[in-house]
């Protein structure tokens, strides 16, 4: 059978995997199996994963897990999270008990402004075009107002029309810069039929709309998070020396952007992890926030330490367009229950709990760097999976683990290890 398809779509969902499994797995009855298994044995719940998006074959599992322990604003949280990587759920939990005992973590919404734009070109005058702007603007509010009734109501809408002149980045290009208060929703599909009904009613016969469509870059959708205590109470030991060098790993994040890009990345294993659990769009929060930590012409850490008068101060301001109400978030049942353990928030308390999983993680990963090295731990916790890869027994497991208890993990050194053991 050829491997191009037709009417793919309109195959039942055993006739796309029988075709599949014809032209790429050579008819092995173990890929059907393995694709199977994945399937939600209750109906109901297939049926929903089916729908999420097109010709679904299965479902791609991510563990659930949670970090209780969280003290946000003097609010106790249990937070979920969803990723594969070792490591990031413990980190998460043991930092939230750390700073439990130390006044727990701060966290404060700055704005919430999203934005949406019309892109459009104009070959004419730039004054007969602002003109025409000015006269026009109450009816692209107008425009809008069957769309815009209910956010309204919640006290949303449209903040602000602008027009913009990009004419020195691109001829003739300018463009509507809509301003919008979303309030509990994401409001992508919100924001987008504004933009478009705004566009018909701007569009002329010199005015040629290109694309109207929000942008994921919403610098003004701020949330900042910290954490403070003294010094003293950060270490054991050598308290000043290794918050000290805490400090200059966090400098070297904003003037290194190879430093900069896996600081960022660690960051964003703790909000991603909290995004993907409460139903939330990953992608274009990543998007986002990589945007803004380039705003300054270089790509810089999101978060900042500092150390004054014997205390210090750890904190990161982080973009968060986030949604607690419609989409994947009221449809996936482990989204809803997510929603659930964090106290049904709103999209506010939301940012900022997202926020502080992101600062939580910045701060194992930095604390790990600056005194035992990151590996020690992770590759600890990595251990469990390379044994799993090897195919290891339970009494083989155990062995393996009690056995790397003060050894240095590496793969290699596990593989080896177990050759010996079956030997």
């Amino acid at each position: 059978m050829s491997k191009t398809v037709n009417g793919f779509s309109k195959l039942s969902k055993n006739e796309k995997i029988d075709w599949l499994i014809e032209n790429f797995f050579g008819n092995s009855s173990k890929s059907k199996e393995i694709l199977k298994q994945y399937w939600n044995d209750t109906k109901e719940i297939q049926d929903l994963h089916d729908d999420f998006i097109e010709n679904t074959i299965s479902n791609y599992y991510l563990p659930f897990g949670i970090a209780p322990n969280f003290v946000i604003n003097g609010k106790d949280y249990t937070i979920p999270m969803a990723i594969e990587e070792s490591s990031v759920v413990a980190a998460a939990a043991l930092v939230a008990k750390f700073w439990s005992s130390r006044g727990g973590f701060k966290a404060e919404v700055i704005s919430t402004v999203k934005i949406g734009q019309v892109h459009f070109m104009f070959e004419g005058d730039k004054e007969e075009l602002q003109q025409y702007f000015d006269l026009k603007k109450e009816d692209l509010l107008k425009s809008t107002e069957n769309i815009t009734k209910n956010m309204r109501k919640r006290g949303g809408g449209i903040l602000a029309i602008e027009l913009r002149d990009k004419t020195a980045e691109l001829n003739n290009y300018y463009q509507l810069h809509v301003s919008f208060e979303t309030v509990d929703s994401m409001g992508a599909n919100f924001i987008n039929s504004c933009l478009e009904a705004i566009a018909k009613e701007f569009e002329n016969d010199e005015i040629i709309v290109v694309m109207s469509i929000l942008s994921n870059y919403v610098p003004e959708c701020l949330v900042r998070a910290e954490v403070s205590c003294k010094v003293e109470d950060l270490y054991v030991e050598n308290s000043e020396f290794l918050a000290q060098k805490f400090v200059q790993a966090v400098q070297i994040a904003n003037v290194e952007p190879h430093r900069a890009v896996t600081h960022n990345k660690g960051i964003m294993n703790g909000i991603d992890a909290v995004v993907i659990a409460t139903g939330n769009d990953f992608r274009a929060i990543e998007a986002c926030v990589h945007a803004y930590a380039s705003k300054d012409g270089r790509y810089k850490s999101l978060s900042n330490a500092s150390i004054e008068d014997g205390i210090f101060k750890f904190w990161i301001e982080i973009p968060l367009a986030l949604g607690t109400v419609g989409g994947l978030t009221s449809l996936h049942p482990l989204s809803k229950l997510a929603m659930q353990m964090l106290g049904k928030p709103s999209a506010r308390e939301l940012m900022q709990i997202i926020a502080v999983a992101g600062l939580a993680q910045n701060f194992a990963a930095l604390r790990a760097l600056t005194t035992t090295g990151i590996q020690k731990g992770h590759m600890k916790m990595h251990l469990t999976n390379i044994i799993k890869g090897l195919g290891a027994s339970e009494a083989d497991k155990e062995f393996l683990i009690n056995y790397f208890q003060n050894k240095t993990v590496t793969h290699n050194a596990v593989v080896e290890a177990y050759n010996n053991l079956r030997k």
